[in-house]
């Protein structure tokens, strides 16, 4: 018997289980962390990918927008990096703080409070430098254009005004393909219509079911990603720094540049450090999300379904140590339950759609594949509705795993793998 520890909420627990049934315990590839992060900051950005070094798309005059993302993403601590980002741009550049705006990429997420702001950027960078919530109901968004899948592309003003630098996160998504890059732009600062338009291609149009175009990791032909694309591309001036966290959520490389071709390498790199290769699908998957923020809610943590699912056999077990101390998290998300109970939950969506309904449509598909169990503060009676069986203590939850002659994965941070079926020859 062997105890294994996962990190929950801002806290952790440890599950006991037989060594003989685990078949491996699946982690990221290891990447040491930047030691220097400014220094490395300032390589990236002087020798930027396919684009001219940030002093040179930055310059003296110039107004700026730096978009950055929201609390649901504060697992990147774009924290460490953004002070030494006004430095360079004040040093290097010749652009004072009051050139200067910093833009929450809030997406369709509610704008976080000055509490939370200044956690995000600093409380030296808040108190020097305009920081603003992106509102993705704002009357006085500006419109770009209409992309060829019909998105009809607004942004904040902002960001359609000034000289553009954002700084995010690659990481595999389940609808996008990837996180980071130009997400920034859609959905981060985009206005909730166009948000909806490009997110609606999460679905067939020709059966009710999740669009088989999408996926983690899947790029060429994505319909959400290229979409996104064709948005990032409206910016005239758009210039990108890209995050790639190693499997200890520490900063592994930092990618700056042109939108498209830097954001390709981050995601290239996060492809190696988090894809980890498996002889065979198991019976039973243990995961968590490695905890706060990640674990928030389900909406925010169920993206760790997405990932280790490919480990799992079908009509298998997973267990989600996944602490939800905000519940289902967006404020409509169990609001779905409604439609899901009436047996209209796929024409309701097609209807109205929305992110966090997509999300918990997503979730319920799951649970139709397989058996999910969960350690979790969420409410049982919300969660059963879908499929899902939540317990609030380790002792109940270990008690209703038959995990008896049961072949097991063990992830520890699901956020940070992507098992891979190694092909047979």
């Amino acid at each position: 018997m062997k105890n294994y520890h996962f990190e929950y909420g801002r806290g952790a627990v440890e599950l006991p289980l037989e060594e003989a049934g685990v078949l491996a315990e699946l982690k990221g590839n290891e990447i040491p962390p930047i030691e220097d992060i400014k220094k490395a900051l300032y390589a990236s950005l002087n020798n930027a990918i396919d684009a001219p070094p940030l002093r040179g798309y930055a310059k003296k005059g110039d107004k700026l927008a730096l978009v950055v993302s929201d609390m649901s993403r504060f697992w990147m601590r774009q924290d460490l990096v953004i002070p030494h980002l006004i430095t360079y741009l004040n040093e290097e550049c010749g652009v004072p703080d009051e050139d200067i705006v910093i833009v929450i990429a809030n997406g369709t997420h509610i704008g976080g409070p000055e509490e939370e702001l200044r956690q995000l950027v600093t409380a030296e960078i808040y108190d020097r430098v305009q920081v603003v919530n992106h509102d993705c109901l704002a009357e006085d968004l500006v419109y770009l254009g209409t992309t060829s899948r019909g998105t009809r592309v607004s942004i904040n003003p902002y960001v359609a005004t000034r000289k553009v630098i954002c700084v995010g996160a690659a990481t595999q998504h389940v609808m996008a393909g990837f996180g980071g890059g130009r997400k920034s732009i859609l959905p981060g600062v985009a206005s909730m219509e166009a948000i909806r338009q490009n997110h609606a291609h999460s679905l067939d149009p020709l059966a009710p079911r999740s669009n088989p175009l999408i996926g983690v990791g899947v790029l060429p032909g994505n319909p959400l990603n290229e979409d996104m694309c064709e948005a990032a591309a409206m910016v005239p001036e758009l210039f990108i720094i890209n995050l790639v966290m190693n499997a200890e959520m520490k900063l592994a490389y930092l990618f700056s540049g042109h939108w498209l071709h830097a954001w390709q390498r981050a995601c290239d790199a996060a492809e190696r450090i988090y894809e980890v290769p498996i002889a065979e699908k198991a019976d039973v998957v243990i995961t968590s999300c490695g905890g706060y923020p990640k674990d928030m809610s389900l909406y925010q943590g169920s993206k760790v379904i997405d990932n280790v699912e490919s480990a799992l056999k079908p009509g298998g077990t997973l267990v989600l140590l996944m602490q939800c101390c905000e519940g289902g998290g967006a404020a409509e998300y169990f609001d779905w339950l409604k439609p899901l109970k009436e047996g209209t939950l796929d024409a309701t969506l097609r209807e109205r759609f929305t992110i966090p309904g997509y999300i918990f449509y997503l979730n319920c598909e799951q649970a139709q594949r397989y058996r999910i169990v969960m350690l979790s503060d969420i409410a049982k009676q919300d969660v059963a509705a879908m499929g899902m069986t939540a317990y609030d203590n380790t002792e109940d939850l270990m008690a209703a795993l038959d995990l008896d002659g049961k072949s097991i994965y063990v992830i520890p941070n699901g956020s940070t793998v992507i098992p891979k079926l190694a092909s047979r020859a």
